[in-house]
């Protein structure tokens, strides 16, 4: 009887052919991690099938990858300055004029074909390897990438400026036909394979043709309107596509990463290429990973939040990449860097959230990894390689820890270290072990608060110890209490017994670990605040029903004050001690639309959930629309309270303390 094999996993085919015997008949590696249908469609009902985070990924955790191209010669500004070289008056159009020349006389394009400066040197991206006498060693750059503790790495082929990295037969603007004449890409594959790493490759050419290279000039030949982007939007979009067909056929990468303005392309692009990359996957029988930042979705796709992450736990599972710079992603003069304690610390943040970290370095064009850089990364890498049992193969917890330091929010969030009263969960895969890594050294006694009487019980753990500076030892800290403010241990010493940039502690369950409750609710009257501005909800007073409510200075008026009524099955009534009104959505779910207040109805518009994401702080969301206070952003005493989708963003976010 005929049937759909792409209803059906691969695992499920295999092992209805007989198991591994028959996968050998059928030209499969018997390898049985693999899920997901046998083949697919460019259609969303197909490509949503696929499993977006495979357990690899899952498992990886800490990934490096690398701005290097031609933008790399000039070393300055970032790596847009292909883009505003020629936007006339901008520094980097000043700065090209200085050194090299005006862009009408001196473009973009003789980084890569090589020229002459103002000064008479020869400039061109053409790294040559250690083996050639130059300094490029692809095979130093992997083994530094597994010093540094990562599990995946790879480069940009291609950025914006439409340049590739590989040897393409579709764009003539690659490393082997010209520049280097190498094909950089198959070096870094090679190498990172060879050291056992997973294989990333990092495309940005969308924005190529979506408006990097809006102030060119009108290009004279076929050949230069395709490395700028001019040769129209259907053109291009085909160029796309072949590109990443190349990359997929020719060097099988195990993540394709892709930047912004998918959207600009047709969605049947998007799912030709998706269905493409997946069904060549099955023929490698690998499970690969596709991220995004718009243009899929996180039904087959993991989404990737740039420079930052979440405030809390998020689902399904997420990436980040951020940069080991804040002023550039590319190498340039005078560069900085984040401290590897910020480094660290985001990483550890990010797992105990349900992600994964990409760090992006800077090399410089001629392939020298700065001291600075590798500091870093080999700092990051002792680290993991003493505790990384608490980070590899481990998943976020029911919450993801504690303390006073917000780290995430969104992209564009700064990494920031921690304190050593910020704690960070993981949990074995298993879920009987949990792990609380704290982001200093905690004094002779670490309390931890989630851990109290009044949310867990602890008598099934059976021991509790410190992971040791040397990997697989540990500390016995037997002497510990447990009341209603937190789980008590007594550290060896008031001081570390080692330095380590934060410190494990290792709790061992002789079955799974328990359920966390959720926290106590305050029963008297409380004040409630916006984590973003710390202004409190205020009903105004003796106000009509259906009055905004709004946010105000806290000065203890009994305005300000409220009583989270219990419901029961987890819903409150917010009700003002002033008028005795309740908080009530009145069924508006529009995003903005003022959240309002009236006499108790019973109604489920009046009906709050308070959804924990630790650090005291909690999103209240609506039973009739679904939605969350929010505080807006507004930091002007008066502001309405409006609500919105819930999200992490601080504004959706509220602490509530008792009074």
């Amino acid at each position: 009887m005929p049937f759909s094999s792409s209803r059906l996993s691969r695992r499920t085919l295999i092992a209805g052919a007989g198991g591994a015997a028959a996968a050998g008949l059928l030209g499969i590696r018997p390898a049985w991690a693999t899920d997901g249908p046998s083949s697919y469609t460019a259609s969303w009902s197909s490509v949503d099938q696929h499993p977006p985070a495979a357990e690899w990924f899952q498992d990886a955790k800490f990934g490096i990858y690398y701005h290097w191209g031609a933008f790399s010669v000039p070393a300055f500004a970032n790596e847009w300055y292909p883009r505003n070289m020629y936007n006339n008056g901008s520094n980097e159009n000043n700065h090209h004029k200085s050194v090299y020349g005006d862009p009408s006389a001196w473009p973009y394009h003789n980084f890569i074909n090589g020229a002459r400066d103002r000064a008479g040197n020869f400039v061109q991206f053409a790294p040559k390897l250690k083996s050639a006498g130059g300094n490029f060693d692809p095979g130093e750059w992997a083994q530094l990438f597994a010093d540094a503790g990562a599990r995946f790495a790879g480069p940009v082929a291609e950025h914006h400026d439409g340049y590739s990295m590989w040897n393409s037969q579709v764009n003539e603007w690659n490393s082997v036909a010209t520049g280097p004449r190498l094909d950089l890409l198959r070096l870094h594959a090679d190498a990172l394979r060879a050291k056992g790493l997973k294989l990333l490759v990092a495309m940005h050419h969308a924005y190529n043709f979506t408006g990097f290279y809006q102030w060119v000039p009108t290009q004279s030949t076929t050949s230069l309107k395709k490395l700028y982007g001019q040769l129209g939007a259907s053109t291009h979009q085909q160029l796309w596509y072949d590109k990443l067909r190349e990359v997929v056929d020719g060097y099988q990468p195990d993540i394709i990463w892709q930047d912004f303005n998918l959207t600009q392309l047709p969605e049947s692009r998007r799912l030709d290429f998706l269905s493409y990359y997946y069904n060549r996957a099955v023929a490698w029988n690998s499970d690969v990973v596709a991220t995004y930042k718009d243009g899929f979705n996180n039904r087959g796709e993991v989404f990737d939040f740039e420079r930052g992450g979440p405030a809390g736990i998020q689902t399904p599972y997420w990436l980040t990449d951020d940069s080991i710079s804040s002023s550039s992603w590319c190498y340039t003069v005078g560069i900085g860097y984040y401290s590897l304690d910020a480094m660290l610390h985001s990483l550890i943040d990010r797992v105990s959230k349900n992600g994964n970290m990409l760090l992006n370095i800077a090399p410089m064009a001629d392939g020298t990894i700065p001291s600075g850089q590798r500091s870093v990364l080999l700092g990051m890498g002792d680290y993991l390689k003493r505790f990384g049992e608490s980070i590899y193969a481990t998943r976020a917890w029911t919450v993801y820890g504690e303390g006073p330091t917000q780290m995430g929010g969104g992209s564009f969030t700064t990494p920031r270290p921690g304190t050593n009263r910020d704690i960070r969960f993981t949990r074995s895969k298993d879920n009987r072990v949990l792990y609380a890594t704290v982001l200093g050294w905690p004094g002779g006694t670490l309390d931890i608060t989630t851990l109290g009487s009044g949310r867990i019980n602890l008598s099934t753990l059976t021991s509790v110890r410190l992971l040791d500076s040397t990997a697989g030892a540990s500390i016995d800290l037997p002497n510990r209490t447990q009341d209603g403010t937190a789980l008590h241990i007594s550290m060896p010493s008031s001081t570390p017994p080692f330095t380590a940039l934060a410190y494990v502690v290792k709790l061992t369950f002789s079955g799974q670990i328990p359920t966390l409750g959720a926290p106590s609710v305050p029963t008297g009257w409380v004040r409630i605040a916006n984590a973003a501005t710390g202004l409190v909800l205020d009903s105004g007073g003796n106000v009509a029903s259906g009055s905004a409510l709004k946010q105000w200075n806290y000065d203890g008026s009994t305005n300000l004050q409220w009583q989270l009524a219990d419901l029961g099955s987890g819903w409150y009534r917010i009700v003002n001690r002033t008028n005795g009104m309740v908080a009530d959505s009145w069924g508006n779910a529009t995003n903005g639309a003022s959240c309002l207040q009236g006499p108790w109805n019973g109604g489920n518009n009046q009906q709050w959930r308070l959804n924990n994401l630790g650090n005291g702080r909690y999103q209240i969301i609506n039973r009739g629309t679904g939605t969350a206070l929010d505080g807006m952003g507004s930091t002007t005493a008066g502001a309405t309270a409006a609500m919105w989708t819930p999200n992490t963003n601080a504004n959706n976010l509220w602490t509530i303390t008792a009074i």
